[in-house]
């Protein structure tokens, strides 16, 4: 009970000094309120105004019809140009798309022949221009059969496709981007305040302090453990149900409860994480680089952006041990697909073993931190 007791009042402590720091409330409040509606509403669902350059060397009634065919929103207004300004206006990042309808275009689709038409692309505006690259083609090919045959009607397929979109019927990046948002904010903040809590006490010099009174490293660590967990919970919670179902509509189809459960266990595991960089960095701008090493690993490759399927075999078996890789998993199979724990107890059970790993390791490099301050 001694323990227990040094443990809560110790976290107490923890708890006083982050209300004194108000540049960690604010990072706290915007991670979990306004910065989860920007990753929902930042980045547009479809193709949204692009600009595009077309050069008629036809002159005709169809091309016309293409020309006039590309209209806000999906595209901003074209800009009917000469051959000679495409290389230019494309080299200075004016025009994403570049579309070259030939002379004699009209006169030889007439003639049975198949004119071709040329489409330049600055692909280094990446989501556009993979989705614009399609749509520039289904508008060229529907206005020219409309001019050919009179209608839009094409012919049925052989094959009838019934499309059902599990999860997420309208495939709405939003829906996305705000629940992974919070999950990678749980990951991230975890570690700053776990590592930022121990550079503070060493910075004002509270650590020896600690030293001179009855706590050990393990009551010292626990404390700060389950004090920022405990914070970061809370916001999860707040932002799941305030942000995500409340201001943004979003539906959570799983168990928030069991969410959070699966948070705490993940909490357990990168509070640890933030305790060991804690321990080797020797202040809060080492702290940062070594954040910077750590996190983009952990967010880039635990499956929440790409598939891990998609990642070399190498790259999918390091990533094994890292908590993100089986939080991503289990908190997608909950909020998205409404998986109870008979589906998740392998992740659950993933990062109590991984987290419990951690915390020996930061644990013993933090025993060692302390020795050789005393």
């Amino acid at each position: 009970m001694r323990h227990l007791a040094n443990i809560y009042r110790l976290g107490i402590k923890e708890l006083r000094s982050l209300v004194r720091d108000p540049m960690m409330l604010v990072l706290i409040l915007y991670a979990f309120s306004l910065g989860i509606w920007v990753a929902a509403t930042g980045l547009p669902e479809t193709l949204y105004r692009a600009p595009i350059a077309i050069v008629d060397e036809d002159q005709s009634q169809l091309s016309n019809r293409i020309a006039s065919a590309f209209y806000p929103p999906h595209f901003t207004p074209p800009a009917m140009v000469g051959l000679d300004a495409v290389d230019h206006g494309m080299d200075i990042g004016r025009y994403t798309f570049a579309l070259d309808l030939p002379p004699d275009f009209e006169r030889d689709l007439l003639a049975g022949r198949r004119p071709t038409v040329q489409l330049n692309i600055d692909a280094t505006s990446m989501t556009q221009a993979f989705t614009g690259g399609g749509y520039i083609q289904q508008i060229v090919q529907a206005e020219a059969q409309e001019f050919m045959t009179g209608t839009r009607a094409t012919p049925p397929p052989p094959v009838d496709l019934a499309l059902r979109v599990r999860f997420n019927p309208t495939l709405a990046r939003s829906w996305f981007g705000a629940v992974m948002e919070v999950i990678n904010n749980v990951t991230m903040l975890s570690i700053i305040l776990t590592g930022a809590a121990l550079i503070r006490e060493r910075e004002h010099g509270t650590v020896e302090h600690l030293l001179v009174m009855p706590v050990t490293p393990f009551e010292i660590m626990a404390s700060k453990v389950w004090s920022m967990g405990t914070v970061v919970l809370v916001a999860c919670a707040f932002s799941l149900t305030v942000m995500v179902q409340g201001v943004l509509q979003m539906p959570i189809q799983g168990s928030i409860v069991l969410f959070l459960a699966g948070a705490g266990l993940h909490l357990f595991a990168t509070t640890s994480m933030g305790i060991f960089m804690g321990t080797i960095a020797r202040s809060m701008p080492q702290f940062g680089l070594l954040m910077m090493l750590v996190l983009l690993p952990l967010e880039l490759l635990s499956g929440g952006l790409t598939p891990r399927e998609s990642m070399p075999e190498l790259v999918q078996t390091l990533m094994l041990i890292a908590p993100t890789t089986h939080f991503v998993r289990m908190a997608q199979a909950i909020l998205y697909r409404g998986a109870g724990l008979d589906v998740v107890w392998p992740q659950f059970l993933a990062i109590i073993a991984i987290g419990s790993l951690f915390f020996a390791i930061a644990l013993t490099r933090f025993r060692s931190t302390i020795g050789a301050m005393a």
